[in-house]
């Protein structure tokens, strides 16, 4: 692959008719079936799926501070490997990504690692503390230029400080991105309340805790004209809310994750703490009314909230684990299982809800383009037509907390391109 010129031969562009498409540098050149390579390396993609480099509005990368966990290589190591040519670092890290000099420190990481591209998202607030702003507009200002903001894994509870936060990020048509929970309501939970937490006699963490700081985050965005995004929306009660939002002519968008699509509460019966995530597994009515708002948009993207943990802190008692999983490498075959194979939506929604979308939300340019001559050749390749069970060792992420271990997926990416170059060729790191 050391050629500037790709020939990709006989891909379904978005899952369309067969297509080449001739790569010559950091771009797309031409499209069109019957291409001549021309001297170019030529990849074989009869029967794959060819999209635009996938986009992650939501991830963990943990460096600074918790590099046992993940690093700003390692993550992105594995974000190529899941399709993603672009990826958002959440700012709780040690420190917090709160000042232009964090932001700065981990955009160039992302910049030295090659494998995708790293967007840091700032904190909201000092030290996540949900008490003072954060520098947003040195943030912004700095050679990071973030426009998403986020205290995630903690709420910013405060409505005054979530009201003077949207009003700030307007300046620069920055987005808030609010992780809703509602602290008082969640102390003590461990999994969603409903029937299986009564049975197990876990603490319950109620789905309006998350519907009820939606609902005020909506309304103060409207009132002050600016963006909210909802991290990781998880309830049937939330999407009615985001819906209603979006009817008004709001400027509201959401995400979802793909274990919220898949999985739900009843995993909880093992107490294996690979299912202790944050939010929490809901039940089979929620994954449907998720699936189903994914579907017709009113979920905008697809988000994994990748959150890498070492091994001692999640084989260990339910109580003492930490929350989350990691997803980066099983997002796309995931949402493949979930929304494509139940005919809930095509690979152009795919592309629309894992490329083109996240990058519109992040305001990211260059990615979540077109396949088309003149634009950037971020791109992936994937086969529909595999099916195999998941296998953590085979990750290239740091970390192995996978709810999906042992589990038959289908899908599996081939090739990721970074602007031409592959960082993925027949399905292992270039």
């Amino acid at each position: 692959m050391s050629t500037n010129k790709i020939l990709i031969r006989g891909a379904r562009v978005l899952g369309g008719d067969a297509q080449d498409v001739l790569i010559d540098g950091e771009t797309i050149s031409r499209v069109a079936p019957g291409l001549d390579a021309g001297g170019a390396t030529v990849v074989e993609a009869a029967g794959q799926i060819l999209l635009p480099g996938l986009v992650d509005l939501h991830t963990h990368l943990r460096e600074p501070g918790r590099e046992d966990s993940e690093t700003v290589l390692t993550g992105t190591r594995a974000a190529a490997k899941g399709g993603f040519t672009a990826v958002h670092a959440m700012a709780n890290t040690f420190p917090v990504a709160d000042t232009a000099g964090v932001v700065e420190q981990v955009w160039r990481l992302g910049q030295a690692s090659g494998y995708c591209d790293v967007q840091p998202v700032g904190a909201v607030t000092v030290g996540l503390e949900g008490k003072q702003l954060a520098e947003l507009g040195a943030m912004h200002d700095s050679a990071a230029q973030v426009r998403v903001f986020s205290d995630d894994g903690k709420c910013v509870d405060d409505a005054v400080i979530m009201r003077r936060a949207l009003e700030y990020v307007k300046a620069f048509d920055g987005v808030v991105a609010q992780h809703a929970q509602e602290p008082r309501l969640t102390e003590g939970a461990q999994m969603n309340e409903g029937v299986v937490s009564s049975e197990l006699g876990l603490g319950g963490w109620p789905a309006v805790a998350e519907e009820s700081i939606i609902a005020r985050d909506v309304l103060l965005a409207a009132h002050v004209g600016s963006r909210v995004h909802i991290c990781h929306l998880s309830t049937a009660g939330s999407v009615e809310i985001v819906r209603w939002a979006k009817s008004k002519g709001w400027n509201v968008t959401a995400e979802v994750t793909p274990h919220h699509l898949l999985l739900t509460d009843e995993l909880v019966r093992s107490y294996d703490p690979v299912y202790k995530v944050n939010p929490p597994l809901r039940t089979d009515a929620d994954v449907m009314a998720l699936r189903e708002a994914l579907a017709d948009g009113t979920i905008d993207c697809v988000a994994t909230d990748h959150a890498p943990h070492p091994h001692e802190d999640k084989d260990c008692e339910w109580a003492a684990a930490a929350m989350g999983m990691v997803g980066l490498e099983t997002a796309l075959s995931v949402v493949q299982e979930t929304m494509v194979d139940t005919g809930l939506t095509d690979w152009a929604g795919v592309a629309d809800r894992m490329s083109h979308r996240p990058a519109a939300i992040g305001r990211l340019a260059g990615h979540g383009r077109p396949i088309a001559a003149g634009e950037p050749a971020n791109l992936v390749l994937l086969d529909p037509a595999y099916r195999g069970a998941v296998d953590p060792a085979d990750f290239a992420s740091r970390s192995r907390n996978s709810p999906y271990a042992g589990r038959e997926l289908p899908g599996r990416v081939t090739h990721t391109f970074l602007r031409g170059k592959a960082t993925v060729t027949d399905g292992k790191l270039a």
